[in-house]
């Protein structure tokens, strides 16, 4: 027997089962196989680890929950009642299966989940799935003329001949049922001629009540109506920097004076364009930079210390034959330390160095300048990328905590405090970033961009 050639077979062999290994690692490292046998369910908790100690019987649609139990990877399939489950592999062990109910209302109740094995064996678990109370996402035009059509949008809006749907406004006001033409999704109606204004609003089914998080007419937290002095004696609040949009009034008003973006070309590559594109309010004067007297901040306008359950809103109208098509509608706020409109280095009453008129507030071209911003691109869920609104004004709601990207469209910025809400800027320009699924290359146009008013309200 050759002792060497043996040593060197091995060796070989070796090799050979450590590459495979190594291949085996670097291109699955955490592949998940499904085992055979059957699985035994122990009991359903909270998926959140403070509350890992209780148990759950129930659960309402569309809510994830851990479900905990032995030899679960041998489960390939699992059904709320007759609804399916979506199940993700990298949420399954041995132990644990994290899942969310399906959102679908089951055609068929049976108060139990089955789980469908590799080997088409089927195990079920008393559990019962809640349709829970309306989920409320906006209404289509805030502030709707009397008379006006809106949409209600959401989901489980569930009416029965024994229990109505109902909507009330304020204290006192209902919404006649007659007048309402509701689907699972949608609650449609002629605005009321005698619709309480700046009142919370709650739709009620069978299964609970919902405060909407918006009002009609509301004007909580306004910066700009274009129309209303901001103090006794003040001018009304409006262009503030560089350049002077266009504030108007027409038939096509919704309450009074609106801003006017664009009203010229825009090329398919969203080019700068700042003199047509750029709305500007940038706090403080040349006259009066310190006090901010003649124009306030708007941490002076609305209350921002809860910024983080905060949205920004405001009414917009597209007319039909300019739709817009190119570039995100950059909207973003900043401290005075950022810009001001006012000598650079002047040092305000609240002991801030103001930054002055600054490009550097547009296009962030010190990283440490950079001002957070959110990127609103409708036209870019369109299938021919021409966005209009048909000549109706609509409420545009953006919270502020997606305002976390730069001028090119990076993730990652955020801001800090109420100070970082003094000035305010609408840039519709596309930036230089070239990931063209968050910047992405539109159509030539020619656009008009009617917004009023501009205000920031809480979420709920």
């Amino acid at each position: 027997m050759n002792i060497k050639n043996i040593n060197g077979a091995l060796f070989a062999m070796a090799l050979v089962a450590a590459s495979a290994g190594f291949t085996s690692c670097e291109d699955e490292p955490d592949k998940y196989e499904v085992a055979g046998g059957t699985p035994t369910i122990d009991y359903v908790r909270p998926v959140d680890a403070a509350s890992k100690d209780s148990l759950l019987t129930e659960a309402s649609l569309n809510n994830t929950i851990c479900i905990v139990g032995r030899n679960l990877r041998s489960v390939t399939k699992i059904n709320f009642n007759d609804q399916a489950a979506v199940l993700n592999t990298s949420y399954m062990t041995d132990n644990t299966i994290i899942v969310t109910v399906p959102k679908t209302i089951p055609g068929k109740v049976t108060d139990k989940i089955y789980f469908i094995t590799n080997n088409k064996d089927t195990l079920d678990y008393d559990f019962k799935t809640v349709v829970p109370a309306p989920t409320i996402n906006g209404m289509s035009n805030e502030w709707a003329a009397p008379g006006e059509e809106v949409n209600i949008k959401g989901d489980y809006f569930l009416d029965y001949d024994d229990s109505h749907l109902n909507i009330k406004v304020g204290e006192n006001y209902t919404i006649p049922y007659e007048d309402l033409k509701i689907s699972l999704n949608s609650i449609r109606f002629n605005m009321p001629e005698d619709m309480p204004k700046h009142e919370p609003i709650y739709i009620t089914t069978i299964n609970g009540t919902t405060k909407a998080g918006f009002r009609y007419m509301d004007n909580r937290g306004m910066l700009f109506d274009f129309d209303t002095p901001w103090k006794e004696g003040g001018d009304v609040l409006g262009n503030n920097g560089w350049h002077n949009r266009t504030i108007t009034s027409d038939g096509t008003s919704l309450s009074g004076n609106y801003m006017v973006l664009g009203e010229t070309a825009m090329g398919a590559d969203g080019a700068w364009n700042d003199g047509n594109f750029s709305f500007e309010y940038w706090p403080g004067s040349w006259q009066d930079p310190e006090t901010y007297s003649s124009r306030p901040r708007m941490q002076d306008l609305a209350d921002f210390s809860d910024w983080k359950n905060m949205s920004l809103k405001f009414e917009m109208c597209i007319p039909k034959d300019n739709s817009w098509s190119a570039a995100p509608m950059q909207i973003y706020f900043g401290s005075v330390s950022q810009v001001s409109n006012g000598a650079a280095g002047v040092k305000d009453i609240y002991g801030n160095v103001l930054a002055g008129a600054n490009n550097t507030f547009f296009h962030d071209e010190k990283n440490n300048t950079k001002l957070a911003r959110a990127l609103y691109m409708p036209w870019q869920n369109t299938e021919d990328k021409l966005y209009n609104t048909e000549g109706k004004w609509v409420t545009v709601t953006i919270p502020l905590a997606d305002f976390i990207y730069d001028y090119d469209g990076n993730k990652g910025l955020s801001y800090s405090g109420v100070n970082d809400f003094s000035a305010f800027n609408i840039f519709v320009v596309k930036g230089a970033y070239n990931d063209a699924s968050v910047l992405p290359t539109g159509v030539d146009c020619n656009p008009i961009i009617k917004i009023d008013n501009i205000r920031v309200v809480p979420n709920k």
